[in-house]
């Protein structure tokens, strides 16, 4: 998005206590960024609500978004807003349709940045096909916010039902869609100042495209779960107690970068307990678990997927991790915080 197209958005610096108060300056920042950006008809109406027509089955979430830094490897809040509430929606089977988006700006932010975040989030959501068809402003005053904080809630048509973390079954494929931990990881080095000659980057990515790829195949998808907080640990504790099953999980299967493993070697982190943002967990009968490879394999993010354990009857409700050595154990959910307002 070029400058120009923010050619009504007034020439100050930074955000004033006037942007939030319903006069001349809220309305060129909110005509001359946000309309602009995630400009559609339902938008530009102006209405106090947003007139939908949903058909079928309807998925709703919503997220709020705190991230610290508000830049990072790989993407800032606003990419980080719409890809999380969009792939929410997406491990339902949904496809993502229309957003809400609410921000709450803290006065002296800079225009500059702002610009940066709205144009990532109106990039992200051409990803997906997604409408913002609603939203609100507000500032406060200098030390209330740290920044910027951003709510967006979503809405889908579920293009395929029974996808649920009850669903799993005896026998089902774990398959993960690549390497994990990649955002807990970038959000450590970013506020730590760590540089790597790598360039780790967060996975922070829309993950609809390869659900829509996954499910136009006609597999027989059982659970899905986007591996954000808690990582792949929490999600298939999760699912493992949700479905009464017992989940075994073999150490060396699942993908993890040096560079990640690296970070929590020197931290003393579980790479399987850190975030993800573009990374996730998919169960399915074993029997096509080699066909949702294939399809993955066509997506850049998914180019690494793979099998990483299976569904059983044992030990129910219970993750058992079996290392390289062949030994065994539980696999629990992450205790505390490990990294604190990393979405």
């Amino acid at each position: 998005m070029s400058e120009q197209d923010f050619s009504a958005l007034s020439t100050t610096k930074s955000i004033q206590l006037s942007h939030g108060g319903g006069g001349q300056e809220m309305n060129k920042l909110i005509k001359g960024l946000f309309f602009k950006a995630f400009d559609n008809a339902i938008l530009r109406s102006e209405e106090d609500a947003a007139v939908l027509t949903l058909e079928g089955k309807t998925a709703f979430t919503t997220d709020s978004f705190t991230v610290s830094p508000l830049f990072f490897a790989g993407g800032n809040i606003g990419k980080l807003a719409i890809a999380g509430t969009v792939n929410d929606l997406a491990m339902m089977g949904a496809q993502p349709q229309y957003l809400s988006c609410s921000v709450i700006i803290e006065e002296g932010f800079e225009i500059d940045k702002l610009k940066t975040i709205v144009s990532s989030m109106a990039k992200e959501l051409s990803i997906s096909g997604a409408k913002i068809v609603c939203g609100d402003t507000k500032v406060v005053p200098k030390g209330c916010a740290d920044g910027i904080f951003i709510n967006t809630t979503g809405v889908g048509k579920i293009m395929q039902t029974g996808i649920s973390v009850r669903n799993l079954a005896d026998g089902d494929a774990i398959i993960v869609s690549r390497d994990v931990g990649r955002h807990g990881a970038a959000i450590l080095m970013a506020r730590e100042g760590l540089t790597l000659e790598s360039g780790l980057i967060s996975d922070c990515n829309t993950l609809w495209p390869a659900v829509e790829a996954l499910i136009a195949a006609g597999l027989d998808i059982h659970a899905m779960r986007d591996a954000t907080r808690g990582g792949l640990s929490a999600v298939l504790n999760e699912w493992a107690q949700a479905s009464d099953v017992g989940i075994s999980l073999v150490e060396d299967d699942v993908p993890v970068s040096e560079e990640v493993r690296g970070l929590c070697e020197l931290y003393g982190f579980e790479p399987f307990d850190l975030a993800n943002e573009g990374t996730f967990i998919l169960a399915l009968p074993q029997a096509q678990a080699q066909k949702a490879l294939e399809v993955l394999e066509a997506f850049a993010a998914c180019d690494n997927a793979c099998v990483i354990g299976s569904v059983n009857n044992e030990h129910t409700g219970r993750v058992i991790l079996t290392s390289g050595w062949g030994s065994r154990r539980y696999l629990d959910l992450p205790q505390g915080e490990l990294l604190p307002r990393i979405c």
